[in-house]
């Protein structure tokens, strides 16, 4: 305790050279206070008046399960300020006034995470944090990095990962239930967005995927576009992981009073915040502080400053509330005093870093157990559990086949813009069959003319298949998007696949059938209507089949780099074992013959074009004898004698394009997304029943 003191006692002292040495201010009136007034006022830096205010109360009426929010004198609130510092704007005529919209209150109590190997030190990553959010307000959870700000964001939504474990109690309006489809929005610190599509068409695929009809919305910018999704349901309760994430000060100033207003209309808000503006912060109502998983307070945001100043830590007079919190809470800090020390013989004394943060934590958590705003905080969550409140009802939602149609016309659009999906590859693909086929043009139908045939057709089919590659980039965008999506229950594993596939057979086809012509005949092969057709059908399933081995691999590694590399070694390795550079049945057993030779798509779409081109044909040897056309190959390629068994090839491209989709939805399911793998085949309805 001496140590505490002489820390603090050092730190009182550094705060205060800190402001103007004519007038000093006394520590506990530190307080940064918006006036009455315009929005446009600043904040200033005086002493905090005695204002009159009021504090939130809930109670439950009788014979009733509805929450109403009441008022009772209380001490100074910097979130009333706030009320009086936010008027309205006027309305214009004709304009529409905003819904008001049923919030709902939410608590924690007592909530521990923990994750494996997520800390060096300890498992628990969050420890034993008390709270509340309240309708029509703002709940800020802040704290430095790596303190628990996400975890305990994604543990109130519901959305902790597999490998987490919660301990602990939530409750919506009192009860313990978990929040059904439609009364909760959750945005993501990383948003995927659909760069080809315009921000109208987004939101309004958006709001076909998850509203029962149709709907339209505004534009707006791109971190507001994402919030913007989730408010399409008008959920009750909105969670936000780090709004103002790479936001200037004059975007997070303007996301920050949107939000408010949104508040204003009854929605709850609990949002992640790393460090914020004087004039952000000002904006708060309640602000749970984090670091290392410890709860170092939660209350009114007014209520933090004046927590810090009787802890010995007050904010000097310049300085921005949030900037002083992180640094007296912030552990990296100590190894800045670490490197001033050596500056501090020529340059003085750095008394603006002195303190030890671990003593500053272990002060603050301290204090804030035996503060009034703790025992506050701990009867305002009593009196929100003790009766159940009105329980939130799932909304309707998108049929599945309303999903599926959306999502595969949505694909079709963002296919026809982007060009790096499909377009660079017809071209890709149009350039090399162009340079195949003068390559091997004019071979005639020798005998000598077979082996350099098969040469070109295994070129065509390899060489094609690897072009393909270049759509990866754009595919692993697809599966964040879903991810994103899947995780708001707004797609489902089943509906992504149906709606790829669809949208892409187009495009594929388009593809298989003008590189098919070119080739067709600057190879110069048989001249037959159902032969071409074949050898198109072929190469389109080819393609399919290619398809969905990059779904498995950008689903697998969900990074550029790497599925294009992943993706390259297994075509090496197919194109070894698809019995061109060694006939099959030669090829050693363990490995090349059994399996490589038989998960090459490569070869089943090589042999049956050759079958598809020699079957039925024959060959004159000098002048008298001739040898069939399969006995030509003998030497050249691995083929069968049955009639029927290029389609028998043709089936097994097919089963395997299948085979990949279906392991595609395995992963989906079982490792891509967030909820148990049976919710997510077409995202049953939670059951509000069950608690957590």
């Amino acid at each position: 305790m001496e140590e505490i003191q002489s820390q603090s006692d050092n730190y009182r002292s550094s705060s205060s050279s800190a402001s103007s040495p004519a007038s000093r201010v006394p520590s506990s009136n530190f307080f940064y206070l918006r006036k009455p007034g315009s929005l446009r006022q600043p904040i200033s830096f005086e002493d905090s008046p005695e204002w009159e205010d009021t504090d939130i109360d809930v109670r439950v009426e009788e014979g009733g399960d509805s929450i109403n929010v009441a008022t009772t004198p209380a001490s100074p609130s910097l979130s009333k300020l706030n009320s009086g510092s936010l008027p309205s704007p006027p309305l214009t005529e004709g304009a529409a006034i905003p819904r008001k919209v049923a919030g709902a209150s939410v608590v924690w109590k007592d909530l521990t995470v923990t994750i494996k190997g997520k800390r060096k030190y300890s498992d628990k990553v969050i420890k034993s944090s008390t709270g509340y959010a309240l309708p029509g307000t703002m709940t800020v959870i802040m704290g430095p990095a790596k303190s628990g700000k996400s975890t305990l964001l994604r543990a109130i939504a519901g959305r902790l990962d597999h490998s987490a474990r919660m301990y602990g109690e939530v409750f919506v309006n009192g009860a313990k239930l978990s929040m059904p489809y439609g009364s909760f929005g959750y945005v993501e610190r990383e948003t995927t967005l659909i760069g080809s599509l315009t921000v109208r068409e987004f939101l309004y695929y958006s709001a076909l995927l998850q509203l029962p009809g149709f709907f339209c919305l505004p534009s707006g910018e791109r971190r507001r576009v994402s919030i913007a999704r989730e408010l399409v349901m008008r959920p009750h309760i909105l969670f936000i992981d780090e709004p103002l994430y790479r936001l200037d000060s004059v975007s997070a100033l303007l996301m920050m009073v949107t939000l408010k207003k949104l508040a204003s209309t009854g929605c709850t808000l609990i949002f992640t915040i790393y460090q914020s503006s004087t004039e952000v912060f000002g904006l708060f109502d309640r602000i749970c502080l984090l670091s290392n998983g410890n709860t170092l307070f939660f209350g009114e945001t007014l209520a933090c400053l004046q927590h810090f100043s009787n802890a010995g830590f007050p904010c000097p007079i310049m300085q921005s509330p949030s900037d002083h919190f992180l640094r007296a809470i912030n552990t990296d800090f100590d190894r800045i005093i670490a490197m001033c020390k050596n500056w501090q013989d020529d340059n003085g004394d750095f008394s603006s870093v002195n303190m030890d943060t671990a003593v500053a934590i272990r002060t603050l958590e301290a204090t804030y157990k035996s503060s009034a705003d703790a025992a506050a905080a701990e009867t305002m969550i009593l009196k929100l559990t003790e009766k159940e409140g009105l329980a939130l009802k799932a909304k309707g939602k998108a049929s599945n086949v309303t999903r599926i149609a959306v999502l595969t016309w949505r694909s079709l659009l963002v296919m026809s813009r982007e060009w790096k999906y499909y377009w660079l590859r017809l071209i890709l693909i149009m350039l090399l069959t162009l340079c195949i086929g003068t390559v091997f043009s004019g071979l005639g139908h020798s005998l000598s003319s077979v082996v350099t045939r098969v040469a070109a057709i295994f070129v065509f089919v390899s060489f094609c298949s690897l072009l393909s590659i270049a759509g990866v980039p754009v595919l692993t965008k697809e599966i964040k998007t879903y991810t994103c999506e899947e995780s708001n229950q707004h797609s489902a594993a089943l509906v992504f696949l149906l709606g790829q596939l669809l949208s892409s057979i187009p495009f594929l086809f388009l593809i298989s059938i003008s590189s098919s012509l070119v080739f067709y005949f600057l190879i110069g092969l048989r001249d037959e209507f159902s032969l071409l057709m074949y050898f198109v059908l072929n190469f389109f399933m080819s393609l399919l089949v290619n398809e969905g081995l990059m779904l498995v691999v950008a689903t697998i590694r969900q990074d550029v780099f790497w599925s294009i590399l992943t993706l390259l070694c297994i075509h090496v390795v197919m194109m070894l074992s698809a019995g061109y550079f060694r006939i099959r049945n030669a090829l050693p057993g363990p490995v090349w013959m059994y399996p490589m030779s038989y998960i090459a798509f490569h070869t089943y779409s090589i042999q049956g074009l050759l079958e598809n081109e020699y079957l039925g044909t024959s060959f004159a040897v000098g002048q008298v004898r001739t040898i069939p056309g399969f006995q030509a190959l003998q030497s050249a390629y691995d083929i069968s004698l049955d009639n029927n068994s290029k389609w028998v090839n043709l089936l097994v491209l097919f089963l395997m394009a299948v085979g990949y989709r279906i392991l595609v939805f395995v992963l989906l399911c079982f490792f891509v997304g967030r909820r148990m793998p049976l919710r997510r085949i077409f995202q049953c309805k939670r059951d509000t029943t069950n608690t957590r």
